[in-house]
């Protein structure tokens, strides 16, 4: 997950994934390494922060990440990736 220390998205994209047993979640700090930021936007498209990866697989940021659990799909998505 790309992300800031003080983005509040990024803060609730995490509570979200810490519910759902997410334990190992890779932080890339654009804030602290600023180049990783234009790597992010080369990977997503997309400039604003978080940017969530599940696997090789871009979700989208925090109202995506939501999106899948309101729809019931990101259960089945992390478990995929656990596997």
């Amino acid at each position: 997950m790309y992300c800031t220390a003080a983005c509040p998205y990024c803060q609730s994209a995490e509570r979200l994934l810490a519910q759902k047993g997410v334990r190992e979640l890779k932080r890339i700090r654009v804030d602290l390494e600023p180049a990783r930021r234009a790597e992010m936007m080369r990977r997503s498209g997309r400039r604003t922060v978080p940017q969530i990866w599940v696997g090789e697989r871009h979700i989208g940021g925090c109202d995506d990440l939501h999106a899948l659990e309101r729809a019931g799909e990101l259960d089945q998505l992390l478990y995929a990736a656990q596997a």
